[in-house]
């Protein structure tokens, strides 16, 4: 039903402007003194006979369009076709006017007019469809050029996606060999978090987005992990708002984040480090922070960020377009992370 709608709009346009033309028409036969009827017939055959040629050749550029060096043939064409439509026009008025000689004589005197009125509207639908061709010809090209672009965007975050997976995976099987030997236990339950950890990972691959709560539950099967790692040293602080708890999000977003806050804060030292997660909503954005301590002496080193910061950096710009959702800072002895990303449902 809204297909059809839709058509009868497109349509309404150039039947209003046939039907304006075709009473113009009319109204000038009955000022050469005709009656309605003479008028009439005059208007709606002619007219009626226009259109079809006009519509014809609208959709015939479309497929035809010379070179400008050959357009003279087009321009001829167009003189030839409002030629036609006249002499068409006066042979069906002739037969059904037969006995009208005053009408013969009226239509024999204003030839060259309608020759050159037929012209100039068949040269209008000429322009109409040669430019509605280059209009959709473009817009296809840009179609074209937007699914290119689509399709190597997509390639380009598959492949960020899966480099996050090797970069978290060597970390833990180096963890996991270290333990081997010197404590069995805790790497076999290391192998059975990685596990579970990979079996989330595989499960959800072929989403694009994920709600906050899925990945929240899926950051702490990772957070599991590098407790076992580094035992007591490694604490955590969630606070997840409620409100935002099905806010959508890039799927495997927040590991990277928490990767490195766990890096800078860990690697330095041996005494306990907390790692603050805190997610709220900001207007109509979801507001991500993770907070970790570092040594302010080797905080130039965090400029770098690494491959996690640089991955969603990248991930960001390529599915909202902008480079100001990821935002870092360093003072007082913490290092700030900052997510901020738009609530679209």
């Amino acid at each position: 039903m809204p297909a059809l709608t839709n058509n009868i709009k497109i349509w309404m346009l150039p039947i209003g402007w046939w039907l304006i033309f075709s009473l113009f028409h009319g109204w000038m036969v009955m000022n050469a003194g005709f009656d309605v009827w003479v008028a009439g017939t005059d208007s709606i055959i002619s007219n009626a006979l226009l259109t079809v040629i006009c519509t014809g050749t609208m959709f015939s550029v479309r497929y035809y369009r010379p070179n400008p060096e050959k357009s003279i043939y087009l321009f001829i064409g167009t003189i030839l076709l409002a030629v036609l439509s006249w002499w068409l026009s006066i042979q069906i008025l002739f037969e059904i006017l037969l006995g009208d000689e005053l009408f013969q004589t009226f239509l024999n005197s204003t030839i060259y007019v309608r020759i050159i009125i037929n012209f100039l509207v068949i040269s209008l639908f000429v322009m109409v469809g040669w430019i509605s061709y280059y209009v959709n010809e473009k817009l296809e090209e840009q179609k074209h050029i937007n699914e290119v672009q689509e399709i190597a965007r997509e390639a380009e975050l598959n492949n960020l996606r899966q480099q996050l997976q090797p970069h978290f995976l060597f970390n833990t099987l180096n963890s996991i060999s270290a333990l081997s030997i010197a404590n069995p236990e805790k790497a076999r339950t290391m192998i059975q978090q990685l596990s579970d950890f990979l079996r989330g990972t595989l499960k959800n691959e072929d989403h694009k987005n994920s709600i906050l709560v899925n990945e929240i539950e899926h950051l702490q099967l990772y957070l599991e992990i590098e407790k076992v790692r580094f035992e007591n040293r490694l604490n955590t602080k969630l606070e997840i708002s409620k409100e935002v708890e099905n806010v959508k999000i890039p799927y495997l977003l927040l590991q990277p984040l928490v990767e490195n806050a766990i890096k800078f804060g860990l690697y330095d030292t041996l005494d306990q480090v907390t790692i603050e997660i805190i997610a709220k909503k900001e207007n109509q954005y979801l507001k991500i922070t993770v907070t970790n301590p570092y040594d302010e002496q080797t905080g130039k080193k965090i400029a770098g960020t690494g491959f996690g910061l640089n991955s969603i950096h990248r991930r960001l710009y390529l599915l909202f377009g902008r480079t100001d959702l990821l935002k870092t800072t360093g003072s007082g002895g913490k290092f700030i992370a900052s997510l901020t990303i738009p609530i679209t449902q």
